[in-house]
C-alpha cells in the first residue's frame, strides 16, 4: 500500500508499528492540504538545515526503501543506466559492468560484495550497497549536500527513487533507521518532512 512501510519478512497487509510517522502536514489518508508543487521546493533550507548538519545526525546518514524485492532492485538498475547520470559498479577495488540484480543476489555467501556509485549531480556521491535483497540501502554525505540547491538536488533523487518502485524513500540519522526524519511520501508525490527539525 503506497506511503505504508513494510518490514522484510512481515506481513505486508500490516502497518509497521516502529519507524514510520505521517508526513507533518498530511492527513493520515493523505488528505492533509498540501503546498503547490509545481516550481516550488519540497523542503526549505532554513526550515530543515538542522537535518542535515553533521555535527548533530552525523555525515552519513541511512537512507533506504524497505519492503522491495530483486525486481525492485533492478528497477533501480535500470533507472541508472537510463538517467543519464554518470555511474560505476565496483567489487572490491574492481571497476566493471553492472551485473543484473539477480546475478548479484544469488552470487554465494562470503562473495566479493559489490556498491553502485551515482553522481546525480558532479559534485554529490550516492552509494548503493547491495547487500540485502529485501531493503534498497543508499549513502549519500550531508557536506555534499549544504544549501537549497543541493537540497533540491537531494528531493529531486529520493522521488525520482520513489516514484519508480512506488514506495517511500526514508533518511535517517546514522544508526537510527527507526526513526526517519524526512523522505520521499508517494501519497503526497514529494519529500516531506516526519520529524520536528527544531528537536534535533
Amino acid at each position: 500500500m503506497a506511503g505504508e512501510l513494510v518490514r522484510p519478512g512481515a506481513d505486508p497487509k500490516r502497518r509497521a508499528s516502529h519507524g514510520m510517522r505521517h508526513p507533518i502536514g498530511v492527513g493520515v489518508n493523505g488528505q492533509g492540504v498540501l503546498p503547490q508543487h509545481g516550481g516550488v521546493p519540497d523542503l526549505w533550507w532554513n526550515d530543515v538545515k538542522n537535518f542535515f548538519d553533521p555535527g548533530l545526525i552525523g555525515a552519513l546518514p541511512d537512507v533506504s526503501v524497505s519492503g522491495v524485492s530483486v525486481e525492485d532492485w533492478q528497477a533501480v538498475f535500470d533507472l541508472v543506466r537510463s538517467s543519464g547520470w554518470a555511474w560505476e559498479y565496483r567489487e572490491g577495488r574492481v571497476v566493471g559492468s553492472l551485473p543484473s540484480a539477480e546475478v548479484v543476489f544469488a552470487r554465494p555467501a562470503g562473495s566479493e560484495t559489490g556498491d553502485l556509485r551515482v553522481w546525480p549531480d558532479p559534485a554529490a556521491l550516492v552509494i548503493f550497497r547491495p547487500y540485502s535483497a529485501d531493503s534498497i540501502d543508499f549513502d549519500v554525505d550531508l557536506r555534499e549536500l549544504q544549501g537549497q540547491r543541493r537540497l533540491d538536488l537531494l528531493c529531486a533523487f529520493l522521488a525520482t527513487i520513489g516514484r519508480r518502485l512506488g514506495k517511500p524513500v526514508l533518511m535517517a540519522a546514522k544508526g537510527d533507521e527507526e526513526h526517519p526524519v524526512l523522505g520521499f511520501w508517494p501519497e503526497a508525490d514529494r519529500v516531506v518532512l516526519l520529524a520536528d527539525p527544531r528537536r534535533v
